[in-house]
Order: structure tokens, then C-alpha cells, then sequence
């Protein structure tokens, strides 16, 4: 296709067969907003891109043809999970925007698709994420096709992406999620003390309250913060250490209930949101640091108190 591709202010002008790299190099962990437009592109043509980075944002205006998008995160050599392991597998989340129209995207899984999203409707439900997995070798790639339509002017297919390691199965919010019993499971001495090391943020403190959002089928955990260890985004924000506020998401069928008692909390950053990892009560954290530390099988450092 002939569009721009835009980051830090930049653009830059690409043909077909396309491969957009991140700034930040093999990692690759930065965002990517990628603009293409298909009034150069001719009806019935497939045009090609590769998505290297970690998540990004697609926009697809006047849809005409057809994209198909390799994915080829170029993640961590290990990428692993609050568990500490790693089974090599990445796990792919799509958020359509809620002014989707124009396309239809598809999963393509060794030359099967498999419809995500269809082309909505004014008067469509708001869309849903999608998530689905990738093991090692496998061939998989996202489809977006236009559907036809007499004025393209007004339609525009956008959506964000994440590419992730197998940690992100655990917040699945697709149509098949896991099983409440493993996503609800408190983590082990083992798992807690590898989420500190890992999460994109941990943080003590209390929970206010606990609402819910059926649209996600979330729990929605508002949090006071005493004590912000470490944090990926400006998640929990205050006018002080001791007043910064949060909110943390997870699955509804979890049960939490607001309750005293200080916790740590941990999780990841799934399309700009936390969502709840590891949270047991600070103090069973203490004595598990605490142990681990004097047995020198602490995977990290962290300046309890």
C-alpha cells in the first residue's frame, strides 16, 4: 500500500511488501501506529505487512482490498509469566475501535480463517477483544478484508494490537476465556515473588471499593496506594505518595470483595488498562521475601519495609 507510517513526529512513506521495524530494536516493546489507505490499492489485491512490534494501533481508512498481517513480535528470548516459566508461546490480543466499519478481520491459522471482527453497524454492541495464541513455528496472521460498500469515504477499519508471551493467556477476555478456577487461583511463594520482578507494576495498598463492568466482564478495583513500588504507565496518580489512586481489573468471576488489610498488588498493562496478577496481603508477601531473601532465592530485590 502507499501510506505513512507515523512515530515520534516522523513519517514514513512505504510500498507494498512493507516491514515496519520499532525504535526501540529487537525488543521492540514501544507502540506503533500504522495509517495505510486503500484508495491506491485496486479492488481484489492483498497487500503485505509485518507486525514487529510488541502492540501498536492499525488504521485503515476508505478500505479497499485486502491486508494480510504477519505477526513476528520481536519479544524477549524468554518470555515468561508470573510463574517464571516459559513455554515459547505468544498470545495476540485485538481491540477493534468502536468506529470499526468498513472491513472484516480475520484469524488466519495455517491457511483457515477464522472471523474476529465482522464490519459493524451503527447500531452494533460495542466491540469486543479478541485473543488468541501462537506456538513456536506456527503460521498465523491477521486478515482484514473490505466489504463492499458504494461510499469507502466514511469508513474506517481501526483497531490496536498487542503481541505478547505467554503471561497474557491469563487475561484472556475473548469468547473462550480460561477457566475461572486457574485465573482466580492465588498464586504461590513462588509466583509471588517472580510477579515483583516481572509485572509492569506493584504497588501496596488498600482497596476502597470494588465495581462492576459487565460490558468487560470485569471487576473494577479502585485502589489507594501507600506505596508505589514500580509502574510501566502512570496507572495509580496523586498529589502525593500517600494519596495516589488506581483502579486494577479482573475477571469477573473471581468474586473479589472490597476488604481491610494491606495488600501488594501486581498485574499487567493490557490496552492501557492493569489488570490484577498476584495480590496476596503485604504481610504474607513480607514473610515470603523475608524467607526467600536469607535462603539467597530471591529473584530480585525489592526495599520492603
Amino acid at each position: 500500500h502507499r501510506g505513512a507510517l507515523r512515530e515520534s513526529g516522523s513519517v514514513v512513506k512505504v510500498d507494498k511488501q512493507a516491514v515496519f521495524h520499532c525504535s526501540q530494536g529487537w525488543l521492540c516493546s514501544g507502540r506503533r501506529t500504522e495509517t495505510s489507505s486503500g484508495l491506491s490499492q485496486q479492488q481484489g489485491s492483498v497487500e503485505q505487512i509485518s507486525l514487529h512490534c510488541s502492540e501498536g494501533t492499525l488504521d485503515w481508512l476508505y478500505p479497499k482490498g485486502a491486508l494480510r498481517l504477519t505477526l513476528s513480535p520481536r519479544l524477549p528470548s524468554v518470555a515468561v509469566g508470573p510463574s517464571g516459566s516459559s513455554s515459547g508461546l505468544i498470545t495476540a490480543c485485538v481491540k477493534p475501535s468502536e468506529q470499526f466499519h468498513g472491513a472484516q478481520l480475520y484469524l488466519e491459522r495455517d491457511g483457515v480463517l477464522e472471523l474476529l471482527v465482522g464490519d459493524r453497524l451503527e447500531s452494533s454492541p460495542p466491540p469486543r477483544v479478541r485473543c488468541f495464541s501462537r506456538l513456536p513455528g506456527e503460521r498465523v496472521a491477521l486478515f482484514l478484508q473490505a466489504t463492499p460498500h458504494q461510499d469507502i469515504s466514511r469508513r474506517i477499519a481501526t483497531f490496536r494490537y498487542e503481541l505478547r508471551g505467554d503471561w497474557t493467556a491469563r487475561l484472556s477476555l475473548d469468547s473462550n476465556p480460561i477457566s475461572s478456577e486457574d485465573a482466580c487461583r492465588p498464586c504461590n511463594n513462588t509466583e509471588i515473588l517472580m510477579a515483583v520482578c516481572t509485572s509492569d507494576f506493584v504497588v501496596r495498598g488498600n482497596i476502597r471499593s470494588v465495581d462492576e463492568d459487565e460490558n468487560l466482564r470485569a471487576a473494577v478495583i479502585k485502589v489507594s496506594a501507600t506505596r508505589v513500588f514500580r509502574q510501566k504507565y502512570a496507572l495509580f496518580t496523586g498529589s502525593s505518595r500517600l494519596s495516589s489512586r488506581g483502579e486494577i481489573r479482573t475477571l469477573l468471576q473471581c468474586g473479589v470483595k472490597p476488604g481491610p488489610g494491606s495488600f501488594l498488588f501486581t498485574g499487567r498493562v493490557h490496552f492501557g488498562e492493569a489488570w490484577l496478577g498476584c495480590a496476596p496481603r503485604y504481610k504474607d508477601f513480607q514473610r515470603a521475601y523475608t524467607i526467600a531473601k536469607a535462603a539467597q532465592q530471591i529473584p530480585c530485590e525489592l526495599p520492603v519495609d
